[in-house]
């Protein structure tokens, strides 16, 4: 570990050119006076929040020297400074950002869709293919979350390593010369705190990954002081056991001081030197950080930290050390530091008012356009009097937002609702209008929009020999595993077991002796950076399939799915994507663990992905084919007691493929409609069969996706035939059943065709308890299904179907 005290201060022997100095002072200046006037404008209420980099300058425009083309930054939303340092960021984008600019040519991070300081490069063209990444200094999509941003920080840096190792990914062209990109990430002291940031540091250490991780470190967390937040008060000092040694891999751990211009280039350099030419992983601890105007708008440091402490940041503030430095060694002189400053000032001055007008002149038009129709439409209304109010008020609204407009319209529209469709015919077609501008604006891009979206890859059947015999369900995946890593070099597997034994159902059994083990791979124990490593990864291109052992384990990575992965695209309109496959296994098995199927959290975190459920490996295998195909982030849950069920191998095991949101009729009936997935479909099939004795006839549907879900309303047509409907599954009481029957009777309207109420089978409230006894109270059985669609048609027909 380099310590902090023997780095020097204002020594000026680094071969730093004037220029380059007084361009770093220039861009520390410009960020400080965005803060200032930031934090003004919020108070001013033209904007809603403010989180600003003030205190954090000195240490961001130093690192950006050393951050090169094709290299990531996945960080903080305190690098206001290091985004225009490495010039991804323009001030006026910076401004429309904080006022929610929703132009992504005004705002390209978020288009308006994340409070400031929320970085991001666009990587992809605007109808969603890549751009040329390598030849761009690229950011991954902010995330607010504390730590949230580390765990795709190994993935980024992990594809370096594949780039480098991996021979055959450097003869495609998108990938040539990639191998040295260095993944740079930052955090604040507090949030070293989280498991995620700690579980990253390991899982960097035994991966040896080029990966440079800064801690800005201003000695409080909010309000909570080090003392409170780590052990030793120095994360440094207490990660000291993972300090690389001559003979042992690990972290290169360097101290550095945040006001010390020429201390920070010497640990940069350094850093980077060890990342891009050595592959190893550094931890550059940036201490005596200040924070000028404490954490955000929302309070005042003043509250918590005392007249000493509050005197010691004003008298380290780095600007004022790095002006002092740039005098004292004779760099410029005061006339012209001054000058810097004051066109800095004017610089930002004319950024943020530009920024403002172009938002608020945008919205300011469609008010006008609102007004005019208002005043035009009042005569003519029974209403006139109150319309010609709302106008009023409108007209005059200060400093108006769009929901401002569009609320003083809806209001119109019922207050017109009595008069002839004429009267409010033009302020109805602007409203709709606007409906559909504001969801471009608003709601798009939750899913991919472009031509590789899972909907437009070809369906193509499995095909099958007439003597084609019967294989264990593993035996399926496994010759699918094989078939995507020998066809596609940019896949590559990756999870606890999955490399050596092949996975402990044996789906990759043989392949990492087959491809290699950079294509199959074993990771630790860590859930939450191995779904990081394949969002990371993901990001630049790859193919990644991160393995998730156990459903029920998914949970120990849901923050990174759910705050990371499936609202990337969304967040950053359209501008990024990482099509990362989630493999794992889950509903029944016997016991409290690994047995639940809680498909009602996973719908309710992480829409943005797909939700795949199939009924066995034959139809896992077409859905791998398909998202292979596809740009979309997927979950796929294959059925934990279906691995050695017998199933015929395709003879195209490699090139079938099964569509996404398409249920399929997997028993043909006429009484009741069954809905359900995974492996209630052998259980509704049991029941099904025991059902005929009694004259009752099931039609059985598995729906294999819940997103997307029955895209094409195949379930409500087999209800139209039926008038009945059962939703089961596995989930609790009023989780996925409740979602089917919401999405077949409220948004497909099936209930025209009901004759009988709805009614869900989900299994019991609690985990499912240990041994098969346990198994049959806790979990929906084929006697349940019996009974209860046996009731149904005793409601019905109580003389034809006599209760018991």
């Amino acid at each position: 570990m380099i310590e902090v005290e023997t780095l020097p201060r204002h020594k000026v022997d680094l071969n730093l050119a004037k220029d380059q100095i007084l361009f770093d002072y220039r861009i520390v200046q410009q960020s400080r006076q965005a803060s200032l006037m930031g934090r003004k404008e919020v108070f001013m209420g033209k904007a809603k929040f403010g989180i600003f980099g003030d205190g954090k300058e000195l240490a961001q425009v130093v690192m950006a020297r050393y951050f090169k083309q094709g290299d990531w930054r996945s960080g903080y939303y305190r690098d206001q400074t290091f985004m225009l340092a490495i010039e991804e960021l323009k001030l006026q984008e910076y401004f429309a950002q904080l006022y929610a600019h929703t132009d992504v040519t005004a705002e390209p991070a978020s288009a308006g869709r994340l409070m400031n300081g929320h970085f991001a490069t666009r990587s992809l063209n605007e109808d969603g293919t890549w751009k040329d990444i390598r030849k761009s200094k690229n950011s991954g999509g902010d995330i607010s979350p504390t730590a949230g941003q580390i765990p795709k920080l190994i993935g980024l840096g992990y594809a370096s390593k594949l780039f480098k190792e991996n021979k055959e990914l450097q003869k495609l062209s998108q990938f040539k010369g990639l191998g040295s990109e260095i993944a740079w990430g930052t955090i604040g002291n507090g949030s070293t705190a989280e498991g995620m940031f700690l579980e990253a540091i390991n899982a960097a250490g035994v991966l040896q990954i080029p990966m440079i991780l800064s801690v800005w470190d201003d000695e409080y967390g909010i309000s909570v002081p080090n003392s409170f937040q780590t052990t030793k008060g120095s994360i440094s000092e207490a990660l000291a056991g993972f300090q690389r040694e001559d003979d042992k891999d690990g972290v290169e751990i360097i101290v550095v001081r945040g006001w010390d211009y020429v201390g920070l280039h010497e640990a940069y350099r350094k850093a980077e030197a060890l990342s891009r030419e050595e592959s190893v992983p550094s931890l550059v601890h940036v201490v005596e950080m200040t924070q000028p105007q404490g954490h955000s708008t929302s309070g005042s440091h003043e509250r918590y930290k005392s007249k000493e402490r509050l005197q010691w940041e004003a008298d380290h503030d780095c600007v004022k050390i790095f002006r002092s430095y740039i005098l004292e060694n004779e760099i410029a002189t005061e006339e012209e530091v001054l000058l810097i400053e004051e066109e800095a000032l004017k610089f930002v001055r004319e950024a943020k008012n530009n920024a403002w007008k172009a938002f608020s002149t945008s919205i300011k038009s469609e008010l006008v356009e609102a007004v005019e129709i208002l005043s035009k439409s009042a005569p003519l209304s029974k209403q006139s009097a109150a319309l010609n109010l709302l106008a009023e008020e409108l007209g005059k609204t200060l400093n108006p937002i769009r929901k401002d407009v569009i609320s003083t319209v809806r209001k119109a529209l019922f207050l017109m609702r009595y008069d002839e469709p004429g009267v409010r015919e033009e302020l109805k077609k602007w409203y709709e209008e606007q409906v559909e501008i504001n969801h471009k604006r608003y709601n798009s891009h939750l899913y991919s929009e472009s031509q590789d979206r899972h909907a437009n890859v070809p369906v193509v059947p499995a095909e099958y020999a007439d003597t084609t015999a019967l294989v264990d369900g593993r035996e399926v995946l496994q010759a699918c595993f094989d078939q995507m890593l020998a066809n596609d070099p940019r896949v590559f597997a990756f999870g606890e077991d999955v490399g050596k034994i092949g996975d402990v159902n044996q789906a990759f059994a043989g392949l990492q002796a087959k491809h290699g083990d950079l294509r199959v791979t074993d990771t630790g124990i860590r859930e939450m950076t191995i779904i990081g490593q394949g969002v990371g990864a993901a990001l630049r291109g790859l193919r990644p399939i991160a393995e998730i052992q156990y459903l029920d384990y998914i949970f120990y990575a849901l923050m990174t799915l759910t705050d990371d992965l499936a609202c990337l695209h969304y967040r950053t309109q359209g501008g990024q994507k990482a099509p990362l496959i989630v493999r794992t296994r889950g509903h029944r098995l016997e016991g409290v663990w690994h047995s639940g199927s809680p498909m009602s959290a996973i719908l309710g975190s992480l829409r943005g992905m797909l939700l795949c459920v199939p009924r066995n490996m034959t139809q896992a295998a077409g859905m791998y084919n398909t998202l292979l195909k596809a740009d979309e982030p997927a979950v796929m849950v294959e059925c934990l007691n279906a691995y050695r069920q017998k199933e015929k191998m395709p003879l195209n095991i490699g090139e079938f493929t099964v569509p996404l949101g398409h249920p399929e009729v997997i028993r043909e009936g006429t009484d009741i409609t069954v809905v359900t997935y995974g492996a209630m479909c052998k259980i509704c099939l049991d029941a099904a069969e025991e059902l005929d004795q009694y004259g009752i006839s099931l039609e059985v549907i598995d729906v294999q996706t819940l997103l997307p879900f029955d895209v094409s309303h195949k379930i409500s047509e087999s209800i139209a035939k039926t008038n009945r409907v059962i939703f089961a599954d596995e989930d609790v009481p009023g989780g996925a059943s409740a979602y089917m029957m919401q999405e077949v009777i409220e948004n497909q309207k099936a209930y025209f065709s009901l004759d009988s109420q709805p009614v869900t089978i989900a299994a019991k409230a609690h985990r499912p308890a240990y041994s098969s006894d346990g198994d049959y109270f806790s979990k929906p059985s084929v006697d349940d299904v019996v009974e209860i669609a046996y009731r149904i048609m005793n409601e019905f027909d109580p003389r034809s179907y006599p209760l018991w």
